[in-house]
């Protein structure tokens, strides 16, 4: 599929398009004060979800966002359609006689955050092919998935390669977040390395750490630098390198940048990584260029840390201004 660029590289009929992304997304009860959790009382109900998490993210900076998924017939399955609809995310819903999976989140101290996961058996896990949204996919600008669905279940895993499927057979950008879980693939035969390598190898945009990195190919890289490197021979076009505190380094080709991660307090660091993804992937869709998404993209992931909950808090356009003080360096 051919089509002409603008100055960033980007496709025009990518510019201003949708996102949309697929996977598990689930309840979050998450203890309202910091401490011994066989004390605490109080908990706030959530919902959480990586995918989901993007898609909420995306659209709070202006992008247009797509979620499929399959969520339990149940209380905490309408709350969590609720809110992806009230965030103005389109979603595409098959309901489940399983129950909606369920996270519980707590903190000793401030920054460290521990997460139960109540997922085996759930609707989520049993998303099949069957599930997917062919012409909502063809029709979207980017498709963006993470290592976690296809480590859920034997049908999720064919669900992630059939989404892929017609994604690429449209002519659609496919973006990966590797996200290893390693809990979720222990407790498979399946060799994580192998699919998420195989995934590696039908993705246009690829994020992971330097260590997940080395675990897809097989090797161990020593810096981000080195990381995006040994993607990029691997194949990879567009490869981003998020290094949590150390900021993040991309390559898609045509140009490199690193950029520091923002000094901010670190209040809850779950979902930093998606908030980040969410952050370039808006900006891509905007048709900006590779630095401006990694500046954006480590604003919004130091505005995601900075207080409590998943998605509940990640960021607006108007909100990226607090932290415009904040040396950014080229």
């Amino acid at each position: 599929m051919t089509s002409s660029t603008c100055t960033s590289g980007i496709p025009l009929n990518e510019a201003r398009g949708t996102l949309i992304t697929f996977g598990e997304t689930m309840g979050l009860f998450g203890a309202s004060r910091l401490g011994r959790f066989g004390l605490e009382r109080n908990f706030v109900l959530g919902i959480g979800g990586a995918e989901s998490n993007v898609a909420i993210g995306a659209a709070r900076l202006d992008a247009t966002a797509a979620w499929f998924g399959r969520l339990g017939d149940d209380s905490t399955g309408s709350l969590i359609e609720t809110i992806l609809r009230n965030e103005g995310v389109e979603t595409h819903v098959t309901r489940d006689n399983a129950f909606t999976g369920l996270m519980v989140k707590h903190e000793r101290f401030a920054g460290s955050s521990h997460v139960d996961y109540h997922r085996a058996g759930s609707a989520g896990s049993r998303l099949s092919p069957d599930d997917i949204p062919e012409d909502a996919v063809r029709a979207a600008s980017i498709l963006h998935f993470t290592g976690i669905t296809p480590a859920l279940s034997e049908s999720a895993r064919a669900a992630t390669y059939a989404t892929i499927d017609t994604a690429r057979a449209a002519g659609v950008t496919v973006s990966f977040d590797v996200n290893f879980r390693n809990k979720l693939w222990t407790s498979s035969t399946v060799d994580a390395a192998a699919v998420l390598r195989d995934l590696l190898n039908l993705s246009d945009i690829v994020f992971a750490g330097p260590d997940e990195a080395g675990l897809v190919l097989g090797t161990e890289f020593r810096s981000s630098r080195e990381a995006a490197q040994g993607m990029r021979d691997a194949g990879v076009v567009e490869v981003v390198i998020k290094d949590g505190a150390r900021g993040c380094f991309a390559d898609d080709g045509q140009e490199s940048h690193a950029v520091p991660a923002v000094n901010v307090p670190v209040v809850d660091p779950v979902g930093a990584g998606d908030a980040f993804v969410a952050g370039y992937l808006a900006d891509r869709l905007a048709g900006r260029s590779l630095y401006a998404r990694l500046r954006t993209a480590v604003q919004v992931g130091g505005l995601a840390v900075s207080v409590p909950g998943d998605c509940e808090n990640l960021p607006r356009r108007r909100d990226l201004n607090s932290l415009g003080g904040v040396d950014v360096a080229r």
